[in-house]
């Protein structure tokens, strides 16, 4: 519901800060106070159209605040969410406009689109009205107020699912039907890229390995020259068992390498060991380590020297695939450790071209399955709206003497959509029509009724699917234009009703209306002294002065006593 209302520098309002409680809320006040500029600037809030019109005359700029209570559940909370903001349930829409005329429009402090703006602003308040922009005069919303009034929201999430299910066997059949056409258009190409990978048979890690071989074969003559010259200083000999060249025998003889060396020191201290175990041992256990740490080390190169080939037709034969890999790796755009993978990709393609008809045929049937259960719910649900129409028709039509429209009549038209407009709604236009004089076809609502007809047509409706929309806030602007006395306390009782239910607003120049608001807004347009200039203000009204509001309703500006005391007879009645 509205809790509150900011405006400043809108037109004649400078500064007003109104507050609203539950229930029916009459808006009263002379032709040309300002009642109009009010709901203006309510609309600005809600994201309506906005002029630069509507900014005081000397301000830079206009803004407007509405503050709303919402309950859980309600769909605003769920739209807050999708935008990724908090989702409270103090909710406060504000647009702030330029003298320019443009503006900028904010959501719990947060800046917005106007078209977000609007759509929440639409969730929030519904206006009906000869000028209204929304509501039952939006054909958009008749659909919905008749699935409401019905209670076919199981019924419309069946048509709403069976027709994304339908949809989506569509979309699959035509994606597979254009890739098995271009895959067909494609086949021979196709197995000539599948013929040079199979050709080819590549390895993951292959490229890795190859590059290692690469790189040991291309330094072969160096690395056998480390490896000799390491396995002489450990042992005294290379990897054939040849001393160094050049060395005599003595020279070869006395030359001792690592190995030996620690086993000289080991044989030195075991022949002393038992006078001093304790501190021996650990250096003879480390001794025993190196020594077997260093003939590991001499096994590992002599294994590593017997790999090593020097080959130059073995090293070409390496570098000759190993540059095909990448060269196949480069033409298909990948790496050449996805070459593998790719190989898979286009044997599982061609496949399908053998196997494409069949799986056409399967997704062929799987439309027709999902069209048909569609077909099933549209059908069902288009049986349970037309029967929901004639009870919608009956319930407006009973409303309709009581509101001086004692001739007019109410239809709910449902128009059978092409097959190419069907969609999750359904397979029907719904729409509200109405005649206001025997004979005459029926027409759209805005079109057929006058405005005074139009905005009672409004109340008729909004009575009879009271609980249809998620507005918890309605405003009538001027439903009883143009009727009196028994249409206008008719109207007034109806008001009421909707009132019991949740927040109505409405702007009325009956005392028959204005009696029946359990709150009572005064709208006054005055001047200032200091200044020159006209603002307008709302005054609150306690039972006092809404009994002194009502008589001037009634007789005028000169409030009389019979007045008074035909306003005390209307608030007892109401």
């Amino acid at each position: 519901m509205l809790a509150s209302l900011s405006i400043r520098n809108v037109v004649l309002i400078d500064q007003l800060d109104l507050s609203f409680e539950t229930g029916l809320c009459t808006l009263t006040g002379e032709t040309g106070a300002g009642k109009s500029i009010l709901l203006d600037a309510l609309g600005l809030a809600l994201g309506f159209r906005a002029e630069k019109t509507l900014v005081r005359a000397g301000a830079d700029q206009a803004a407007v605040s509405a503050e709303f209570h919402i309950a859980d559940g309600h769909p605003a909370l769920a739209l807050l969410a999708e935008q990724g903001m908090e989702a409270e349930q103090t909710l406060i829409l504000r647009r702030v406009l330029g003298g320019d005329g443009r503006s900028r429009a904010f959501i719990n402090d947060q800046p917005v689109s106007v078209g977000l703006l609007r759509a929440m602003g639409g969730m929030m308040v519904e206006i009906e009205g000869q000028f209204a922009e929304q509501g039952l005069l939006d054909p958009a919303t008749h659909r919905e107020t008749l699935d409401a009034f019905g209670g076919l929201g199981p019924l419309t999430q069946k048509v709403a699912a069976t027709w994304q299910t339908w949809r989506q066997a569509v979309d699959a059949h035509e994606a597979a039907a254009r890739d098995h056409q271009a895959a067909m258009a494609q086949e021979a190409e196709l197995r000539h890229h599948l013929g040079e990978i199979e050709a080819l048979d590549p390895k993951q890690g292959e490229e890795a390995e190859l590059d290692d071989l690469r790189s040991v074969m291309a330094h072969g003559e160096k690395l056998v020259a480390a490896l000799n010259a390491a396995c002489t200083e450990m042992s005294g000999a290379d990897m054939a068992g040849e001393t160094p060249g050049g060395e005599t025998p003595s020279d070869a003889k006395s030359r001792r390498g690592v190995e030996d060396s620690l086993n000289a020191a080991r044989a030195h201290l075991e022949k002393v060991a038992s006078h001093a175990p304790a501190q021996l041992k650990p250096a003879l256990d480390a001794l025993e380590r190196a020594s077997l740490e260093v003939t590991e080390a001499l096994a590992l190169l002599h294994d590593f020297g017997g790999q090593l080939e020097s080959d130059p037709a073995k090293l070409q034969e390496i570098e000759d695939r190993f540059f095909a890999l990448r060269e196949l790796a480069r033409k298909h755009n990948v790496a050449v450790d996805d070459l593998p993978k790719l190989r898979e990709t286009l044997s599982a393609r061609l496949e399908t071209l053998s196997g494409g008809g069949d799986t056409l045929a399967q997704l062929a049937e799987n439309v027709r399955h999902s069209r048909d259960a569609f077909d099933s719910a549209c059908g069902d649900l288009s049986d349970k709206r037309a029967a929901t129409a004639k009870k919608l028709d009956a319930a407006v039509s009973a409303e309709l003497p009581a509101l001086k429209l004692e001739k007019a009549q109410f239809a709910t038209r449902l128009d059978p959509l092409e097959a190419s407009q069907w969609g999750e709604h359904g397979a029907e236009r719904i729409s509200f029509q109405v005649t206001t004089n025997p004979g005459t076809p029926p027409g759209p609502i805005n079109r057929i009724a006058s405005g005074g007809e139009l905005a009672r047509f409004m109340l008729a409706l909004k009575v009879v699917v009271a609980d249809g929309g998620s507005a918890a806030t309605l405003v009538f602007d001027e439903v009883d234009s143009g009727v009196g006395g028994a249409v206008a306390a008719a109207v007034g009782e109806r008001l009421s009703r909707l009132g019991q239910g949740r927040q109505v607003l409405v702007v009325t120049h009956s005392p028959q209306v204005a009696a029946r608001g359990g709150h009572h807004l005064r709208i006054i347009k005055e001047g200032r002294d200091t200044t020159d200039t006209v603002i307008t203000t709302v005054d609150t009204l306690d039972d006092e002065a809404r009994r002194e509001e009502i008589a001037r309703m009634l007789s005028g500006k000169q409030v009389t006593d019979e007045a008074r005391a035909a306003a005390d007879s209307l608030l007892q009645s109401a």
